[in-house]
């Protein structure tokens, strides 16, 4: 289960026994004296792991461009959401409703891997590597812009002194 969960581990393993007695969340969750909604995504995890709801997955799952598409477009053909993410292992249906939105809304491109870094600033400091004309052109550049920032700071004192 979830680490930040608010239900303690008694709580989700009594939950999972109610759940397994045909006892659906809301119930379950007036039985306990607990929030339905903590209860709510223990019982969806449930329905498609059973008790393996109950045991959270170490690390993220990285899924293939293909997969996703493959996924998504059986998805949007009318096949539900949590048959496809029990058949297929997925976490929970969420995600799969996720890519489809995704998919609607940017096309089979949004379900691309992303960069996992942060992009290089583009005024990056210079290198060793960079030829001395262009590094001098840069600097160039930098310097203009500080005049021209620092003649408008000026003309601004001066407008406001009248």
């Amino acid at each position: 289960m979830h680490a930040r969960s608010s239900l303690s581990e008694d709580q989700r393993e009594a939950a999972v026994a109610w759940f397994e007695k045909g006892i659906a969340d809301s119930a379950a969750a007036r039985f306990l004296g607990v929030s339905r909604g903590p209860v709510k995504l223990l019982y969806r995890r449930w329905k498609i792991h059973g008790r393996g709801a109950l045991v959270a997955k170490p690390t993220r799952q990285a899924y293939s461009f293909e997969f996703k598409l493959a996924l998504v477009e059986r998805f949007i053909a009318g096949e539900t959401a949590p048959d496809l993410a029990a058949e297929v292992g997925l976490s929970s249906p969420v995600l799969l409703k996720t890519w489809a939105r995704a998919y609607r809304r940017e096309g089979a491109d949004a379900l691309r891997p992303k960069p996992k870094r942060r992009p290089t600033a583009p005024d990056a400091p210079p290198s060793a590597e960079m030829p001395e004309l262009e590094r001098l052109r840069r600097e160039n550049e930098r310097l203009r812009a500080e005049v021209a920032y620092l003649g408008k700071l000026r003309a601004l004192r001066a407008q406001e002194r009248r």
